[in-house]
């Protein structure tokens, strides 16, 4: 069990036409007339101009005309590259094999998910043992005529009788959370509206979740969502009646996330004021008025919650050991300072760790890829679980009766595949292997380290086919994100089979910033130290031009939320260095972010311009703040869409306007603003419509030569 359910907001797109004439440009684009009005800041100060604050309001009829405005240039532009519908083709030829989640047991049922191929979600299956025959549960694709809402599980009852599933709609992070009977498949009258980021806890006949209050009219993907609270709801009475248990009217802006052990005895709470460092208290269900007792107060570090023996807690943290070690805490005694470590800490850092079948599973990264070792619950290493090649596992979850637990193993070349784990013998099979339509043997991947600016030494993966001549002209797509001690380690995306069949190579920088190398490689790229991250990706591209991959002109960089940070902070620091850059759903206003939805969460990360030293490196770096007039950018397209209520759209659309005002290059700057979808493409049908184009500009402006 996780304490934290909610993810890091990872932290999940009419400008004064800029004078130049149309013969100036290559594809002689009209940009949009953006009105600009009169704001000006004053931070310490500094007088900071915001021309286009009125785009913040995207429910105003005006910025709608000019969304639309906007998408008429793009999808014009886009609708004139020659090769778009044969990459659209091989996209959904591509996409069309199914796709399975792992297992999930809940009594005599086991629950998976499973897409055919082009099903715009995937569907929820159950079946009565590992040889029963798999019966639809939940279709997701029922519940809107376009496929834009999503629906998950997000609790079993502990007598395995109902679960509880959360719904989305369009893409938004809001969540509606019902319940269903498991043995009938009949869906309960309870509704839970206005949840995010929250599971379900199960305990005697009902839930505890996570919930803000309605937001108001208008503007529900917007407006500060404050005040998250903790509630109790009982099957068949309605959220108006639902227990309070928890609030902090003193802190509006903190998380507060509950879960609970699997014999039901202990229920935890943790607080966090953003999506770094939490305190984390805990509440004995068997005595009467139980208090929340302190596991540990204060946001410095991390510690989560894996499961209990009985009156003993163990937990996984950082605290004392930046690449966190596995604790065992007496309930009795749970100050830090009466802790005792089972699995020190290691060169390693551990992503995660699980109790299963009375074995305990530990998962490192060394050097971005996953290493997986078991322990008996003494803390005594017993092996490791051979994994297939260099890559990621995930999974090794279960309950503390079972025999066996499933986990997935990918790579860049090595698509998902499950894997049954006998705990007794310590043996793997494969459980169920994943077809695809191309051959992975005719590509090769591997790992290289370079010299960031500073010196230190920063590894990013290389992919591409077997055989290929590095000549310094290869499409080459770098790819990052740096932040929020999140890891990219290596994985399988069929989307970019159509790169590497174009001859083109594709490169994953792991940067500062994430957890890679555990705490202290976060800490290295974050707050004052955030500079580092846009260094290590300059880096990046310059080895890969120095190794003769690519060139400045055949090389893009891509990102995707504080990954489209690190693109528009580049793209503006080095212009000269990329030919084409792809910023999706960005954090681009470093001054204003804090004061939309859940980006409060983010100041623990970045800082605050409320903050006069923060400010300073805040405003240094900003995207929307260092576009230059009279520079050539890169080509540019942005992606975002209406239904982000993470990184609001008025990111993408205030810096797409101030790069239309001020490029005075050929390349193309456009925005590409979706429909019904959010922080990531709502559906497998946006997906590959939003891959296409993305594909299309790219491979125009780099001038490929498209085998198709």
């Amino acid at each position: 069990m996780k304490t934290r359910k909610w993810i890091a907001l990872l932290p999940a797109l009419l400008l004064t036409f800029s004078g130049f004439s149309c013969k100036a440009r290559e594809e002689a684009i009209a940009y949009p007339v953006t009105e600009k009005v009169d704001v000006v800041d004053d931070y310490f100060g500094t007088k900071v101009a915001d021309p286009y604050r009125w785009l913040e309001d995207d429910k105003a009829e005006k910025v709608k005309a000019w969304v639309e405005a906007q998408n008429k240039v793009t999808f014009g532009y886009l609708e004139k590259i020659p090769f778009r519908q044969a990459i659209r083709k091989r996209l959904t030829e591509i996409y069309n094999y199914p796709r399975y989640s792992a297992p999930v047991r809940a009594g005599e049922y086991y629950f998976f998910s499973k897409n055919d191929g082009l099903q715009n979600q995937s569907v929820i299956y159950i079946q009565k043992g590992l040889e029963g025959e798999p019966k639809v549960f939940l279709d997701p694709n029922t519940l809107s005529p376009d496929g834009t809402t999503r629906a998950n599980l997000v609790g079993f009852s502990h007598d395995n009788r109902y679960t509880a599933y959360a719904r989305s709609e369009g893409g938004s992070d809001w969540q509606e959370i019902r319940v269903m009977e498991i043995e009938t498949g009949r869906e309960l009258d309870d509704r839970i509206q206005w949840v995010k980021f929250s599971g379900a806890a199960w305990h005697g006949n009902g839930f505890y979740y996570s919930g803000f209050d309605r937001p108001e009219e208008g503007k529900e993907l917007t407006a500060t969502n404050e005040y998250q609270k903790i509630f109790y709801h009982q099957l068949g009475t309605p959220q108006s009646q639902d227990k309070l248990i928890y609030e902090d009217r003193e802190h509006p802006r903190r998380y507060h996330s509950v879960d609970i052990t699997d014999d039901q005895r202990y229920l935890f709470l943790s607080v966090s004021e953003g999506t770094h460092g939490n305190e984390l208290y805990f509440k004995d269900l068997q005595a009467k008025k139980a208090d929340w007792v302190p596991l540990q107060v204060g946001f410095e570090h991390n510690t989560d919650v894996v499961t209990n023996l009985e009156d003993k807690l163990i937990l996984v943290t950082d605290k004392g050991a930046p690449r966190k070690k596995v604790v065992l805490v007496e309930a009795k005694k749970p100050s830090p300072e009466n802790w005792i470590t089972l699995v020190p800490e290691k060169a390693e850092a551990i992503r995660s760790a699980s109790v299963v079948g009375g074995k305990m599973f530990v998962s490192y990264l060394k050097d971005a890829s996953t290493h997986v070792f078991q322990y008996d619950l003494s803390g005594n290493p017993e092996k490791e679980i051979e994994l297939p090649a260099l890559g990621s596992a995930f999974g090794f979850s279960g309950k503390k009766e079972d025999k066996f637990l499933f986990y997935t193993f990918t790579s860049f070349t090595y698509p998902p595949t499950i894997y049954k784990y006998d705990i007794a013998s310590g043996k793997s099979e494969v459980f169920r292997k994943t077809e695809v339509k191309f051959n992975p043997e005719d590509f090769e991947a591997k790992q290289v380290f370079y010299p960031s600016k500073d010196g230190t030494r920063i590894p990013m993966f290389i992919v591409h086919k077997k055989g290929l001549r590095l000549d310094g002209k290869r499409p080459t797509y770098l790819y990052g994100y740096g932040g929020f001690n999140s890891s990219l380690t290596p994985n399988f995306d069929v989307s970019r089979i159509v790169l590497l069949e174009n001859d083109g190579v594709y490169a994953m920088a792991n940067l500062r910033g994430g957890g890679e190398y555990g705490e202290e490689w976060h800490r290295a790229g974050m707050l004052q130290n955030k500079q580092n991250v846009f260094d290590d990706f300059i880096a990046a591209a310059e080895y890969l031009i120095r190794e003769k991959y690519t060139s400045a002109d055949k090389l893009a960089i891509a990102g995707g939320s504080n990954g489209g940070l690190l693109v528009g902070a580049c793209m503006t620091q080095r212009p000269d260095l990329f030919k084409v850059a792809l910023p999706a759903v960005g954090v681009m206003d470093m001054l204003r972010f804090h004061k939309f939805t859940v980006g409060w969460g983010w100041v623990v990360e970045y800082g605050s311009s409320d903050n006069e030293e923060q400010f300073r490196y805040l405003y240094a770096y900003s995207p929307l703040h260092n576009i230059k007039d009279g520079v050539s950018y890169p080509a540019t397209l942005v992606t975002t869409a209406d239904h982000d209520d993470r990184v609001v759209p008025a990111h993408s659309f205030k810096f797409i306007a101030t790069l239309q005002e001020k490029h005075r290059g050929k390349s193309p700057v456009l925005i590409r603003i979706d429909t019904k979808s959010g922080h990531g493409a709502s559906s497998v049908t946006k997906a590959i419509e939003q891959l296409t184009d993305i594909w299309s500009f790219t491979f125009k402006n780099l001038g490929v030569k498209v085998a198709y």
